[in-house]
């Protein structure tokens, strides 16, 4: 097909004419064979773009072959799978046993014959029972608590070492910059030391014990130890203040605690033991904080520092069996206690059981495609679900984990993804609009990256092709969901084209519906899931479950009840869909609901902007809702220059009765330990400062 750029639009874009006659020809002759767009872009981009060339470039191509893509995004493939591809991967493998041959209806299948479903699933990812389940799954006692796997015993984190024991569970870099490797003969022992440490120590099945600390082998080792022996694991992550800690691990009534001595982070060193240490004083009145344990594990080689009384350091704790048998546990008894990001209050308090663990692996088996021997790396911590998820989905599917302890945002880190040959790269898309400013992860080599997976915030479609591009596009496995689900109820699969930003599927075995405002199923409104799955979660610690999740939903014409989630989601015609963002994040805008998402999305791109937040305040004068936006810089900006180009971005791309009525520029934005954007928070603060300003 003929691709129409010219030499005049090439050098507008900065490049020399002798460049530009030699870029047309290759071109062309990339091309002359291409009958689609499509095609060209697959061509192109396989053969031609490579990050010697700069990414406005890429764009350039992208939106030349696509030019409605910004407004019709489901017409824009950026990554095409060949059939040779799909032939080797898990889905096709899983479909073809069945004899079906299209993700439409394995979905179909998955959620319309779930027993026969999750019983394969199960045998595919091989769980290890102690005793056999009677059957799949029971629903005598409601939709609302089913139980999986009833008369069964097994404990999930036997079902993590099916691997050879010489293969490499876990791959990481100390603070010298060396890699190491630990295999999974070692994580095994390792931990039946932990469990056998924690049993000498007094502990029992049941038990609750809490991590603070980087997510390091260390950490690893421990949550799978925790839940060896029966406990209960409490996951905080260790950005969290002494207070947020202590909240948490009293809520869990927790009886110790594993923090390390120091961390280091951004190239500094920050004293973690004295902030976790204070929890104690925190809740002197309480029982159970007076006798809590604090296990201390030195950052570096051995902890000279103070302890506490009760507190000991991890070689006085850790003994020196190897030899451990984990407690066969019943499927639906809890092995991690996880927090919501508590913005606005007391964090919820989300119980993981046995069978949460199998929801992620087989997320990651059938839409990250992860197989024995890939690298998976996902920076996170066990505060957030991603780290306990990221254990799951990798060691039982026999793959192995890369960590890196550090800050993720320059470029050490992607050498580190380099080096150590990661195939799944997990990202927030902070991190991605963070390196697209910086430009520290071009000209890496990261070919060994197979499929990059985005979750925690909307994802900007201009930043995914970016990312795309760092690895001569690779696709982008968008992954939303929830702690209370264990992983994604939407998501995407590798054997489908690849849209930047948009999802093809729900999750294998779950099912959703999209609700208007009057809670009419819809093609854009409020999501709400359809129970049963695997992965949902069954009872909070500290609130009404039903309450939360169940109370005055509506019931689908068919019967089936739904369960609240929260999330705003678009349906395409095509059958794509878009996350637009949280139902509580949508503004009113001059008599028109529009999602902070969308007009992030259109904003995102502006040079020296790193990230960007939508709020709508009310007014003094009960009119419209105003709105305001928050801006990250890297740079001293003329304010009124961005005003203006943000409004005419605006104007084009969505509507002109949505005017900008502030610019807020600022250092950072707030966000949770799982990196969302606090935009309640935005607002209030925003609320405040007018009110100090005001005469």
């Amino acid at each position: 097909m003929e691709i129409r750029i010219t030499l005049p639009q090439l050098i507008e874009l900065g490049f020399d004419q002798k460049f530009a006659v030699h870029f047309l020809e290759r071109i062309k002759n990339l091309t002359e064979h291409c009958h689609s767009a499509e095609k060209a872009w697959q061509t192109l981009s396989k053969n031609l773009l490579t990050s010697e060339f700069p990414f406005h470039l890429h764009l350039f191509l992208y939106s030349t072959l696509y030019p409605d893509w910004q407004t019709h995004p489901e017409l824009a493939p950026a990554w095409i799978p060949t059939q040779d591809f799909i032939t080797k991967t898990n889905l096709t493998y899983f479909m073809s046993e069945l004899n079906i041959n299209d993700i439409k209806s394995l979905h179909s299948y998955a959620v319309n014959s779930m027993e026969q479903f999750w019983g394969r699933v199960v045998e595919k990812l091989n769980i290890i029972f102690d005793k056999n389940p009677d059957s799949i799954c029971d629903l005598t006692t409601g939709i609302e608590s089913p139980i999986w796997f009833p008369g069964a015993q097994l404990n999930i984190a036997n079902s993590c070492f099916n691997s050879s024991k010489l293969a490499t569970a876990i791959i990481y870099q100390d603070t010298n910059n060396h890699i190491h490797t630990l295999s999974y003969n070692e994580l095994n022992h390792l931990s039946n030391r932990v469990a056998n440490s924690l049993v000498q120590q007094g502990f029992s099945p049941g038990d609750a014990i809490g991590i603070a600390m980087p997510m390091n082998q260390y950490a690893v080792a421990i949550y799978l130890g925790i839940i060896k022996m029966g406990g209960v694991v409490v996951s905080i992550a260790d950005s969290f203040s002494s207070e947020e800690i202590a909240t948490r691990l009293n809520i869990a009534n927790a009886k110790a605690i594993f923090t390390q001595d120091f961390t280091y982070w951004d190239g500094k060193k920050l004293s973690l033991y004295e902030k976790v240490s204070r929890t104690k004083l925190l809740f002197s009145k309480k029982a159970t904080s007076n006798k809590l344990k604090i296990i201390v594990i030195p950052c570096e080689s051995h902890t000279t520092i103070p302890l506490c009384e009760n507190d000991c350091t991890w070689d006085d704790f850790l003994v020196r069996n190897h030899h451990f048998s984990a407690v066969p546990c019943d499927p639906m008894s809890p092995c991690n206690i996880l927090f919501s990001s508590g913005t606005t209050g007391t964090p919820k308090a989300i119980v993981w059981n046995h069978t949460t663990g199998i929801k992620a692996a087989s997320d990651a088996y059938f839409h990250q495609n992860i197989q024995p021997g890939d690298i998976l790396a996902w920076p996170t911590n066990l505060g957030w679900m991603m780290g306990p998820w990221l254990i799951f989905a990798a060691l039982i599917n026999r793959a192995s984990i890369a960590l890196y302890s550090s800050a993720p945002k320059d470029r050490a880190f992607g050498e580190f993804i380099q080096n150590t040959k990661v195939t799944m790269l997990g990202v927030v898309p902070t991190l991605v609009a963070t390196w697209r400013q910086s430009k520290c992860m071009e000209n890496l080599n990261w070919d060994s990256i197979k499929v990059f997976s985005s979750t925690g915030e909307c994802s900007n479609p201009e930043d995914m092709l970016y990312l795309m591009s760092l690895a001569k596009y690779k696709p982008i496995i968008e992954y939303c969901g929830g702690t209370e689900i264990g992983g994604a109820y939407i998501t995407s699969t590798v054997i489908e084209k690849n849209y930047p930003s948009l999802f093809t599927t729900p999750a294998m075995g779950i099912n959703i519906a999209i609700l208007d405002e009057n809670k009419k199923p819809s093609t854009l409104g409020e999501v709400a899931i359809i129970p049963p799955s695997i992965g949902l979660s069954t009872r909070l610690l500290n609130a009404d479950h039903h309450q939360i999740y169940y109370e005055n939903m509506p019931i689908l014409p068919n019967g089936k009840i739904l369960r609240r989630h929260g999330d705003q989601l678009k349906q395409f015609l095509s059958g794509h869909y878009c996350i637009l963002g949280r139902v509580d994040d949508t503004m009113n805008l001059g008599g028109i609901k529009i999602s902070a998402a969308e007009i992030e999305r259109t904003l995102t791109g502006l040079p020296h902007i790193i990230e960007i937040a939508a709020i709508a305040i009310p007014p003094t004068n009960h009119g419209p809702s105003l709105l305001v936006i928050y801006a990250s810089t890297t740079a001293q900006l003329n304010k009124q220059e961005i005003h203006q180009e943000m409004q005419k971005r605006i104007n084009a791309n969505l509507n002109p009765l949505f005017k900008i009525h502030d610019l807020v520029l600022i250092d950072e934005l707030p966000k949770t330990a799982s990196n969302k954007i606090m935009r309640r928070i935005l607002r209030k603060k925003y609320q405040g400062m007018k009110k100090q300003t005001s005469p």
